[in-house]
């Protein structure tokens, strides 16, 4: 709504859009898209970055504008998908694609001509204005209950993870009067004593990458930013900005740190939580080697979405079907194809497409699953396999768990050579008309 408002009062957009019943859509959007800044195109793309299904509005994109807009393969090169697209990984990325449709198809809707690029630009600029006043943080703030999960699970996992002799380090890009507001209403009114070192105002990703900001220390009374220097960090103290160089220097951690080459990677020893993969994740693994865990709320619901009778016959049917396509090229040998062999295989693969289409809308959600772009793995997906050793819905799932557990989890990242598989199924092909 404060977007919105921004919209209309700051950037001219017309009123009408104030009144029309606009609201953000948590069944429309997911984590893991791009917006196209030239076509207001919402995208979701695989891991080979081909666009594999994107929406203008609230209306799906057709197969063939998407071969027009992408070329006939539907990927971008580096240097386009650099320009054109803009990344939506987190969950304020959610309101910023919610609106760009929403506005798109209000323009659509009263045929008003508009320029896409503008829109994109005008919606990301609202939204982003927005987040900086912390006029939203403070309303949230002032409303916990309203606007915070509990988490009753939470308390005792970091005091499991304190009494096994781990430290734990806080570290958040929001403001200390917003975090302490969150963590008192989930945690309890003592919530700092769990953690070593308590950090806010956080600036990542630059906190990883910038070696040059120092610490300053944050009144726990009044919020107010000190002015002296800091070097050691206190276990009851808060503090803003700073660089993990700074961290370690000031934290008195027995590393070598090299000013010609940056710092040395911290060891293995070092888990590193968070819930944002590009602001959080990437630059933790990249830069320094931790071990890093992903914070992954869909996981639960895309799970419980999976067990439901409708999304379960839809996958039971589309491996018979891929097992039937498998089998009938095996019967039909190496030889050339004949126009009805290609026929046969077309209309299987086009039933294969269907129950595709009803597995995703079982998801409740336009996209389907962020981890799957239709039938391949999505670019979200691939950057969690890519960045992250663990993930997992919410941090409270560590209570299942030793905190000196080591986990030995299955090898995802095999060549289909490599993999051993068999079918569960074995499918009686007599029962199916195929031409011999």
């Amino acid at each position: 709504d404060m977007a919105l408002d921004r919209l209309v009062n700051d950037c001219s957009y017309p009123a009408g859009l104030l009144d029309s019943g606009l609201k953000f859509d948590a069944d429309f959007s997911i984590r893991g898209l791009a917006v196209d800044r030239e076509t207001g195109w919402i995208c979701q793309l695989c891991y080979t970055h081909k666009v594999a299904v994107a929406w203008e509005g609230r209306e799906k994109v057709s197969k063939q504008r998407l071969i027009e807009a992408y070329r006939g393969k539907r990927r971008l090169t580096p240097t386009e998908r650099k320009e054109r697209l803009k990344p939506l990984n987190d969950l304020f990325s959610m309101a910023e694609c919610c609106l760009v449709a929403d506005v798109v198809q209000f323009f659509k809707e009263r045929s008003i001509p508009f320029h896409a690029a503008s829109v994109v630009k005008d919606v990301l600029a609202s939204i982003g204005k927005t987040h900086i006043s912390g006029n939203f943080h403070r309303i949230v703030a002032q409303n916990p209950e309203k606007y915070f999960e509990p988490k009753p699970y939470l308390a005792g996992v970091l005091r499991t993870m304190r009494e096994a002799g781990k430290k734990l380090i806080f570290v958040s890009n929001s403001p200390y009067w917003y975090v302490d507001a969150g963590m008192r209403y989930v945690v309890g009114e003592s919530w700092r004593d769990d953690w070593e070192i308590v950090i806010v105002s956080a600036g990542k990703p630059l906190f990883y990458t910038d070696s040059r900001r120092p610490f300053r220390e944050v009144s726990v009374e009044t919020g107010r930013v000190k002015f002296k220097k800091i070097d050691k960090l206190e276990r009851s103290e808060v503090y803003c900005e700073g660089c993990l160089k700074e961290l370690i220097r000031c934290a008195e951690w027995n590393l070598k740190i090299d000013d010609a080459n940056g710092l040395e990677p911290l060891s293995s020893n070092v888990l590193y939580l968070g819930d944002s993969l590009f602001a959080d994740l990437v630059d933790a693994k990249r830069q320094y080697g931790w071990t890093t865990a992903a914070v992954t709320p869909e996981v639960g619901w895309e799970v419980e979405k999976s067990r439901g009778t409708e999304y379960e016959a839809a996958r039971q049917t589309i491996d018979l079907l891929l097992h039937t396509l498998r089998q009938v090229q095996i019967i039909l040998g190496n030889g050339a194809r004949t126009q009805e062999d290609s026929l046969l295989l077309d209309e299987i693969e086009t039933m294969v497409s269907k129950w595709r289409d009803r597995q995703q809308e079982a998801l409740g959600n336009p996209f389907g699953s962020i981890f799957r772009a239709r039938h391949q793995p999505s670019l979200f997906a691939h950057s969690i396999r890519r960045y992250c050793d663990l993930y997992m819905s919410s941090i409270s799932n560590l209570r299942h768990y030793s905190p000196q557990h080591r986990f030995y989890p299955e090898d995802s990242r095999l060549l289909s050579h490599e993999a051993q598989t068999s079918d569960v199924e074995c499918w009686d092909l007599s029962l199916f008309d195929i031409p011999r």
